[in-house]
């Protein structure tokens, strides 16, 4: 069988396209210059970065698309080689909204299409402008939605040719069900996004996305960029870890690559996320080793169920996803 080099190093999805196993994540917290992320974006895609993930919540898809265009501009890549990402905020869930907000996105990016429309988050807010919708008291507002009717315009966004693909982000397997369950489902989510990580496996949501035909993607994959604003100062940091260390150093490697490809091996389709050039190029170099079971068993053995972002200020929310045991 000739090998296909294209999707060499990528996941069938449910609905027959072709995802990246290896994604390029964009977020930064808000004291980096968003021109930042477009030059980040053009050397990943240099290194060979081909999934790239973004979001309209980062408020840096102009930037992120102007280096996808330029990249295509130059020759480097064909808007075909590249998988794109992007995400329904949760004030955009009412289903009139969905594909206004797939639109903008559109627009900002300067694209005709992306490959992938995820929901960002179960947990839907009060629609308007405002990204973070708080009352007086600095409470945020919710809104309520039912998640189905939102499916149902993300099915909309793929027929009409603006997303290939859809999926959802930072659901449950109840919240997953809901959609699996639904009558006249016409298209399964591709994927599901988390944080995934050796601190935090997601074993159970692994087994129950397989058995769906779902992948799960792992977003915070090497602990997580600590933003206050998104998690408690007194984390553990991952990439200190010392098994993973001691892995790294049997391999020649670093802790990075380690926990990166893990989740390679195990069927995850994993994101990395760094602004700096020496990074990009190392967390890309992750297919020209392999861990033994024994290192796959070890690092299976550091899960702790901890997690880096626990979207504390969506708790009150009925669709609160982080309540049940995956």
């Amino acid at each position: 069988m000739a090998m296909d080099l294209k999707h060499s190093h990528s996941v069938k999805l449910n609905d027959g396209h072709f995802m990246p196993v290896l994604g390029f994540g964009t977020v930064a917290s808000d004291d980096v210059p968003k021109s930042k992320a477009a030059e980040a974006t053009k050397m990943a895609i240099d290194v060979g970065f081909r999934h790239i993930d973004s979001a309209y919540v980062y408020q840096n898809e102009k930037e992120v698309g102007q280096a996808i265009r330029d990249k295509i501009a130059d020759g480097t890549v064909k808007r075909e080689d590249i998988f794109y990402t992007t995400k329904l905020w949760a004030t955009f869930l009412r289903p009139e909204l969905v594909r206004p907000a797939l639109e903008r996105s559109l627009r900002n990016l300067q694209l005709d299409y992306v490959d992938l429309f995820i929901i960002h988050n179960p947990t839907a807010m009060k629609p308007g402008e405002d990204l973070m919708p708080m009352d007086a008291s600095g409470k945020l507002i919710f809104d309520t939605v039912d998640l189905r009717e939102t499916w149902e315009a993300l099915e909309k966004c793929k027929d009409a040719g603006l997303t290939k693909s859809i999926g959802v982000s930072n659901f449950n397997h109840k919240l997953l069900e809901m959609i699996l369950n639904k009558p006249g489902l016409k298209y399964k989510p591709v994927c599901n996004q988390v944080e995934c990580h050796p601190y935090l496996n997601q074993s159970k949501l692994l087994e129950f996305c397989k058995s769906k035909d779902i992948v799960l993607v792992a977003y915070s994959a090497l602990g997580s960029q600590r933003d206050a604003n998104w998690m408690e100062k007194d984390s553990p940091i991952l990439l200190e870890d010392r098994i993973l260390n001691a892995i790294a150093k049997k391999h020649g490697r670093n802790p990075g690559q380690v926990a990166l490809r893990y989740q390679v091996q195990r069927g995850v389709v994993v994101l990395a996320k760094s602004f700096n050039e020496k990074r990009i190029k190392e967390n890309f170099q992750i297919f020209d080793f392999e861990l033994t079971p024994e290192d796959m068993k070890a690092i299976d053995g550091l899960n702790r169920n901890f997690r880096f972002i626990k979207l504390l200020f969506t708790v009150d929310h009925p669709h609160y996803p982080f309540s049940e045991e995956y």
